[in-house]
């Protein structure tokens, strides 16, 4: 014996194929959305290379006649090129002496590494936060898709700001991260701004980290 609603079932069968077609389409549109959506945050152009390249810092003249500012921790971080204004949690390393992330709960928070050097100070300051969480974009989703030339602000707790330009975008697998060259003191007020990267599977997680190159270009 059919069951209760297989009329219902018939007639859904049968609708007319315009019907259908409309649902196909729609159902196509839905797919195409949700794959952009799936392709995750954006990628630096670097990541279509197979070999991060060194990235050389700007000659002296960029910076020339700044002087450094005093340690004093990092307060607050704004990207206004990607509409980043998120306050800053001091943070160390992690069970595998990797810079410590924030909790992810909160997306909308950045982490500067304590133990290193304070934004504005001469060498090279590191300020790290999540890409995304279990909910969706988080406080700098939108690193990969930086230029040079673009400006962040860091807020100091002794009130003055540091203010970098990018010299450098880069995405870097984790198997292979190249600490030494990221983090290296060039003698002048840097900042890395970090999150995760590159490619994405379930078990793993992202596979990269994409690195913000940046050098202290003002302070107010």
């Amino acid at each position: 014996m059919p069951p209760k609603d297989f009329r219902v079932f018939e007639r859904r069968r049968r609708r007319p194929w315009g019907v259908l077609a409309l649902a196909m389409l729609s159902g196509l549109a839905m797919m195409r959305n949700g794959v952009d959506v799936a392709l995750g945050p954006p990628q630096p152009a670097a990541a279509a290379r197979p070999v991060a390249h060194p990235v050389a810092p700007p000659p002296p003249a960029a910076s020339a006649g700044l002087e450094p500012l005093p340690f004093a921790p990092a307060s607050r971080i704004k990207i206004p090129a990607i509409q980043v204004a998120a306050p800053v949690m001091d943070v160390g390393l992690d069970a595998d002496d990797w810079v410590a992330a924030p909790p992810p709960e909160d997306p909308n928070l950045a982490g500067w590494y304590q133990n290193g050097i304070a934004p504005g100070q001469r060498g090279t300051s590191v300020i790290v936060g999540h890409v995304d969480n279990a909910k969706g974009p988080a406080v700098f989703y939108g690193l990969g898709s930086l230029q040079k030339g673009q400006h962040i602000e860091v807020e100091r707790y002794d009130g003055r700001v540091a203010v970098f330009e990018i010299y450098g975008v880069e995405v870097y697998a984790k198997d292979n991260f190249p600490g030494v060259q990221v983090y290296a003191d060039n003698g002048e007020p840097e900042l890395r701004v970090i999150t995760c990267g590159g490619g994405y599977t379930r078990a793993r997680g992202y596979d990269g980290n994409v690195v913000v190159y940046a050098r202290m270009v003002g302070s107010r």
